[in-house]
């Protein structure tokens, strides 16, 4: 779980000068890593947070998931 936190924390290290409500984003991003066990859960709910969301938000949460899905590419 240690690193898919530190994965996480890195993928909102990249998206935070592109997104516009970082601090709702990471809190977000927090309580669904609550419920998930892999990288591959996570990714999904974060899509399905992404179909919920309105814009503004909507755009902060699919720039942290290229963010979270390019690092994934690198993690096994």
């Amino acid at each position: 779980m240690a690193v898919l936190r530190d994965i996480v924390e890195e993928a909102l290290f990249e998206a935070r000068p592109y997104v516009e409500y970082y601090d709702r984003l990471r809190g977000e991003v927090f309580s669904l890593l609550k419920d998930v066990n892999s990288l591959e859960e996570l990714i999904s709910k974060v899509e399905a947070a992404v179909l919920e969301a309105e814009e503004p938000f909507k755009t902060d949460l699919r720039i942290f998931l290229q963010k979270l899905e390019s690092l994934h590419e690198g993690h096994p």
